[in-house]
Order: structure tokens, then C-alpha cells, then sequence
């Protein structure tokens, strides 16, 4: 249930345009969260991508959860490309500055990926809500 409820957090940092569009006083609170984006961001990206590596892992989970698993592995994708995409800039000053190749590998996955980062988000919300109702119809712990 915490990869859903994660997933959803990570989802409205991703959409704060929606957010403000709906409650305009949360803007507070995201100006407030602001700072600690980058943060933020990089640890979903290697959360994520834990989760992608555990489902790999258990990938015989999916003859005997596949709704589970394919929700688990999706949602695991998710946080690790909203969280790439939040946390860029650390990821770029602090992960991939030694390298010039993978710096700009980098840069270029992220111009792919901003102009969706929107529909990322949404995506996220949805997938999210769903891990947690998917958690609590198949108990899974």
C-alpha cells in the first residue's frame, strides 16, 4: 500500500499546475515542498527503480498475481521516471558529472519526457489509487 500512496504523492508534486487549478491556497504548500524537490525526486528515481528490480525479481508472482504484478511493476516505473524527472537536476550535478556521455544521454531522455510529464502525473494518480485498492483486494502485504 505505501508504493500506491507514494506513487500518488510523487504524482501531485509532478502536477502542481492541477493542484493550483482546483485549490489555489495549496500553493503554500508547494512553494513550501519546492526546495526539496530535487530530493525528493531522487530518492522515488531509485525507489522506483528498487521496485522495478524487486518485481523482476518476483516475476513468478505473475502466473499467480498478474493484475498484482503488472500493477506493481507499472507503478514501480512510474515513481522512477516521475522521479527522474523531479529530481533531475541532483541527478545531474551529483550522479552523472563525472561522465559527459551519460550526462547528455540523460538530457536527452528528459527532453523526451518533460513535454509528458502531465500526463505522467496523472497517469500516477490513477495507477497509484489503483495499488492501494489492488493492495486491499488482493491483500497483499
Amino acid at each position: 500500500m505505501i508504493w500506491g500512496i507514494t506513487l500518488i504523492l510523487l504524482s501531485i508534486l509532478a502536477v502542481p499546475s492541477l493542484i493550483l487549478a482546483k485549490r489555489p491556497d495549496a500553493r503554500q504548500l508547494l512553494e513550501k515542498i519546492e526546495p526539496y524537490q530535487g530530493w525528493i525526486g531522487l530518492i522515488f528515481c531509485f525507489w522506483g527503480i528498487w521496485g522495478v528490480i524487486q518485481a523482476v525479481i518476483h516475476i513468478g508472482a505473475l502466473t499467480t498475481m498478474p493484475i498484482w504484478w503488472l500493477t506493481w511493476l507499472a507503478g514501480s516505473a512510474l515513481e522512477a521516471v516521475l522521479g527522474f524527472m523531479l529530481g533531475y537536476t541532483l541527478i545531474q550535478k551529483h550522479l552523472l558529472s563525472g561522465s559527459a556521455n551519460a550526462g547528455t544521454k540523460a538530457a536527452e531522455l528528459r527532453a523526451k519526457l518533460a513535454p509528458n510529464l502531465g500526463k505522467f502525473g496523472l497517469i500516477g494518480l490513477i495507477v497509484g489509487i489503483w495499488m492501494i485498492i489492488a493492495n486491499i483486494l488482493f491483500m497483499v502485504v
